[in-house]
């Protein structure tokens, strides 16, 4: 019987194809089977997308469809399934990689997986690559910080409740707003109530060709369809400045005085 193979956990992008860990690249440069996440609505994979000019045989790629269901018993089903297939290829000695787009442990369909896999071989070999986070993404895109000194930052996927995230925002100094959808204009109209636009800032497909950044939501608000794959930052109130008054050097008396 030949030895298990072994499996990882690989975060790419999000977007730009130069997010991938170094470590990561030789893995799937050997890797026997490299699985890539696809959405069900989408006719290619962006974590695939997001190799960029990463040269690897075509024959490893397995696509695999992902489901957004709301019903846990089908998102159960579908994880299980997918495990027993990459279970067989570990058995049979293979390397396996997956891949997700960016951090393998925030918020990511690589969780379900590897837990699946651990149910299923409790002593499975495995190992994960950390990625970057969308909202990593979006805020050194819109080079806005997501937390200074003691502030207090909190990450959650948008509720469908306005008054629970009135109540987030109140008790929080930032709020990254992650999987807004289709609320994106209820969470607009509840940021212009509380008078917020001008701290906050909007990334959408960032790192993709089709990105687009709102650094001042008070000047420029996003259309309603950018509500997907996007990343929504909120500041309650305005960024404190954390560093006395500076000047040019031409500005200097000494410069004044030689010229």
């Amino acid at each position: 019987m030949s030895e298990r193979g072994t499996f990882f956990g690989i975060g790419v992008g999000p977007g730009d194809s130069g997010l991938i860990p170094v470590g990561a690249i030789a893995v799937l440069q050997r890797a026997d089977i490299i699985y890539i996440p696809r959405a069900t609505s989408s006719d290619d994979s962006i974590a695939r997308r997001c190799l960029g000019e990463l040269e690897l045989p075509a024959e490893r790629f397995r696509e695999v469809g992902f489901l957004m269901d709301p019903d846990r018993t089908v998102l159960t089903d579908h994880y299980a399934e997918l495990a027993r297939t990459v279970h067989t290829d570990l058995q049979a000695g293979r390397t396996v990689a997956y891949l997700t787009i960016g951090d393998t442990s925030t918020y990511s369909t690589y969780g379900y997986l590897l837990a699946a896999l651990r149910d299923l071989d409790p002593a499975l070999r495995h190992h994960t690559f950390a990625g970057v986070t969308s909202f990593a993404a979006t805020a050194a895109a819109l080079s806005w910080p997501l937390g200074e000194g003691k502030e207090r930052v909190l990450i959650l996927p948008c509720p469908d409740d306005m008054t629970a995230l009135r109540a987030d925002i109140e008790t929080h100094d930032v709020v990254v707003l992650m999987k807004i959808g289709k609320r994106l204009i209820d969470v607009i109209e509840l940021l212009t109530s509380m008078d917020l636009l001008a701290h906050c800032a909007f990334g959408h497909r960032v790192g993709l060709p089709e990105q687009q950044l709102f650094p001042d939501l008070s000047v420029a608000r996003p259309p309603e369809a950018t509500g997907y794959l996007s990343t929504m930052l909120i500041r309650r109130n305005a960024r404190e400045r954390r560093h006395g008054k500076l000047a040019l050097a031409t500005d200097t008396p000494s410069n004044k005085a030689s010229a």
